[in-house]
């Protein structure tokens, strides 16, 4: 091979074995094992573990970056569910890495790791605000944007520690999330009122935003009969 084959291929070998446990856990030794070439010739195309581990961080960087793009097309909601299902897809198929990559792991409070963290929240970030599609956005929905971001990889984190909630609920919860964060701040602010409405005017009742819709209205008359008896009690 030549120098970059190898030096992906062994890029590709570490992200696996990163994938499937703790980057702590995995040795040079395994990673020249399972690339079939000795530990010294590992050392031949990067300095020490160290390097190989935030190569390999970089490219599930790059990945999970692409797992936000989205074409364009149809209701907000759909959209945004499609994305959560490859964030999670993503999420599934590389756990170990995937924490490894938003707790820091081994490269903790490093400059490179936390660079490429950023990185991946800004391109997910960028992505939403690209199918909201406004040219001068309320300050409130950067806001939301961000926050909805954070929450997503927040999540994600808590349910590799147990998986404890059927995947499918946490990505539309999510969405829902979404809806709900835009909802609390139209509430506060004209201009995402404004955004809410124009979102809204796109949804489909048989939608995520439209299922969330039915959920509340499920459940007001309990939450009202509970608010009234609280007030007679006081």
């Amino acid at each position: 091979m030549g120098v970059e084959e190898r030096r992906q291929q062994l890029i590709g070998v570490a992200l696996e074995l990163f994938s499937a446990r703790s980057p702590d856990e995995v040795s040079i030794d395994e990673i020249a094992a399972a690339a079939g070439i000795s530990r010294p010739l590992v050392y031949h195309y990067f300095p020490g573990k160290q390097s190989l581990y935030e190569a390999a961080l970089r490219r599930a960087a790059e990945e999970l970056a692409t797992r936000f793009v989205e074409p364009r097309e149809g209701p907000l909601g759909a959209r945004l569910l499609r994305v959560m299902k490859r964030f999670f897809d993503f999420v599934d198929e590389h756990g170990p890495g995937f924490s490894a990559l938003m707790r820091g792991g081994p490269a903790v409070g490093s400059t490179t790791t936390n660079a490429m963290i950023d990185d991946v929240r800004q391109a997910a970030y960028e992505q939403i605000m690209s199918h909201l599609d406004i040219a001068e956005p309320p300050v409130r929905l950067t806001l939301v944007v961000r926050s909805w971001v954070s929450l997503a990889e927040a999540t994600a984190l808590l349910w590799l520690d147990g998986r404890e909630i059927p995947r499918a609920e946490l990505e539309l919860q999510l969405v829902h999330d979404f809806a709900a964060l835009c909802a609390v701040s139209a509430a506060y602010d004209d201009g995402m009122a404004a955004v809410v409405v124009r979102i809204l005017e796109q949804e489909p009742l048989e939608g995520p935003f439209g299922e969330l819709v039915g959920r509340l209205m499920a459940i007001a008359p309990t939450v009202m009969e509970q608010v009234v008896a609280d007030d007679r009690t006081a």
